[in-house]
């Protein structure tokens, strides 16, 4: 995983690096070096390309003089423009002229002729005028050099390709603000760590794909492997996949209980199921409302059907007896998908949870009861999902009904119904908002929408990589709460379901929009189809 760090963390970072011998001219080489070579991965050939480097004065700037030389050694005709001029007692500055085609600054530039011939001839650019410290709002020579090449750049029917060193500059690289200066970059190549401002929008929109670096600062460094709060990377999750021996059958890899449905929302049941078998899960029970039964089995024909009594076509509150029957069999269990939230329904979740934990339902509330005979049943790992945590929110003392650590799946309207906060509140501090509710509840905590945040109850958090409108259709949520389940079911704790999950989920959002060409027709069905990809390369 990558860590995610504040400034102010990663300055404490980089300090203890150097007090232990890693210094900052040797981060700011690493800087560079490993730079180019995240460039030349993405854009193999640079013999021949004009790239301009953008030099602010501080740091940054030092990494971009670094980049620039690396990349004139690869073949690419490199310039440079500096927002002031620099010694030549700069080493970094000074191997750059042995190699650049062009060096120039502002002091030299009065009229901006210059620059503007520069950016008008340039393929690439690399923005290194700014880096994480800074603070709204851009001043100075730095707000006139990004003004004029962004005027530059919309008099070109061509874009060049734009990658940013650590940040875009004007990005405000704690709370995500961005200045209106602010070039948008296909590439930014961040150090050491994510910074919190880069998954953040609006600046997350200037940030394009997003790429660690490793400068050397070793991962077992107090300040930064003592920060919780993670990216999630493939490399850090694909070891997590469940085992496939070759001797294994069915119930190896686990029986998932979905436990969904309606006669408004049917499909959320094949989503759901779809999601779980597709992660690798052994068997998938798919328990419905009478109603719907005949109208999904044949597009599910590997699922193994519960057929639950209704009212009026949803789940009704006999259902308990005949579910609790299952669970002895049943490795993980999920609820909520389709439900509506009709009175039935919320009727039968509050038993099912209250048996479960071994309350009796009394005539008011749910009360522990010495009158009436305890019903001994075990309710299994548990993910709710959709409507299953809108009739949460009734149900009294529902954090403690549900087995923990449970999995939770809320968008923020969902999210809002739970926790009675404002949806904007809670967009606006997601990671707090995840983290914080996840301790209070005791239960994992995964806050969907624009890079995902899964919290465990012990602090944990991890941010999804993923911010796609292919995931803004209905549906996909279900086929997540299946994927999880389905996770789950093969043996993986809660926290990890969640996070891998929502890795493959996110990514095969995204594999979904290459394969069709456009994030507008992608539906839930698609991301399904796509978790066998994402399935295909975490095993390599």
């Amino acid at each position: 995983m990558a860590k995610i760090v504040t400034v102010e963390q990663m300055r404490a970072i980089e300090k203890a690096a150097d007090a232990s011998g890693l210094t900052y001219e040797l981060m700011m080489e690493n800087a560079g070096r490993v730079i180019a070579e995240a460039i030349q991965e993405q854009w193999p050939y640079l013999i021949g390309m004009k790239v301009l480097i953008l030099v602010g004065t501080g740091n940054n700037g030092g990494d971009g003089l670094v980049v620039g030389h690396y990349l004139a050694e690869q073949g690419a005709e490199v310039s440079a423009y500096l927002t002031r001029e620099r010694s030549e007692e700069d080493v970094n500055y000074s191997r750059l002229t042995k190699g650049a085609s062009q060096i120039s600054s502002v002091e030299q530039d009065q009229n901006w002729k210059t620059l503007q011939k520069m950016v008008s001839g340039a393929d690439m650019i690399i923005d290194a005028v700014l880096g994480t410290g800074f603070q709204l709002p851009i001043k100075g020579v730095a707000q006139d050099v990004l003004s004029k090449v962004k005027d530059e750049l919309r008099l070109r029917d061509h874009q060049p390709i734009v990658v940013a060193v650590d940040c875009p500059s004007g990005l405000d690289c704690d709370t995500g603000q961005i200045a209106e200066e602010t070039i948008a970059c296909d590439l930014t190549v961040t150090l050491a760590a994510v910074k919190p401002g880069l998954l953040t929008f609006p600046g997350a929109n200037a940030v394009g794909k997003l790429f660690v670096a490793d400068i050397g600062i070793k991962t077992d460094q107090g300040e930064l492997a003592d920060v919780a709060l993670e990216l999630v990377t493939p490399e850090a999750i694909k070891h997590w996949l469940p085992a496939r021996p070759r001797d294994a059958h069915k119930g190896t890899f686990g029986r998932a209980l979905i436990i969904a449905g309606s006669i408004n929302f049917p499909g959320a049941v094949v989503l759901a199921g779809l999601g779980a078998y597709r992660v690798g899960a052994g068997l998938v029970t798919l328990a419905v409302p009478a109603p719907i039964q005949s109208m999904l089995v044949s597009q599910l024909p590997e699922a193994t059907w519960v057929v639950l009594p209704h009212e009026m076509g949803v789940i009704a509150e006999g259902s308990v007896a005949i579910l609790k029957q299952e669970l002895e069999t049943t490795q993980a269990m999920l609820l909520g998908p389709g439900f509506g939230q009709e009175h039935a329904t919320e009727t039968f979740l509050a038993r099912f949870l209250s048996e479960g934990a071994g309350i009796s339902r009394g005539t008011i509330g749910f009360l522990q009861s010495e009158k009436r005979e305890q019903v001994a049943v075990s309710l299994p790992p548990c993910v709710v999902d959709a409507d299953g945590l809108k009739l949460l929110k009734r149900v009294p003392n529902w954090p403690d009904l549900l087995p923990k650590p449970s999995v939770l799946t809320p968008h923020p309207g969902e999210m809002a119904v739970l926790t009675d906060l404002p949806k904007d509140e809670i967009q606006a501090n997601r990671v707090k908002t995840a983290k914080l509710w996840a301790e209070r509840w005791g239960h994992v905590v995964v806050l969907k929408g624009a890079f995902t945040v899964v919290a465990a109850p012990d602090g944990k958090t991890s941010v999804l990589p993923f911010a796609t409108p292919a995931l803004a259709r209905a549906g996909t949520g279900d086929v997540l709460a299946g994927a999880i389940v389905g996770l789950q079911a093969q043996g993986l704790a809660a926290y990890e379901a969640a996070v891998l999950g929502a890795y493959i989920h996110g990514r095969a959002g995204e594999l979904a929009v290459e394969a069709i060409g456009t994030a507008s027709s992608v539906l839930a069905g698609d991301v399904a189809d796509g978790l066998i990809e994402v399935m295909v390369e975490l095993s390599w």
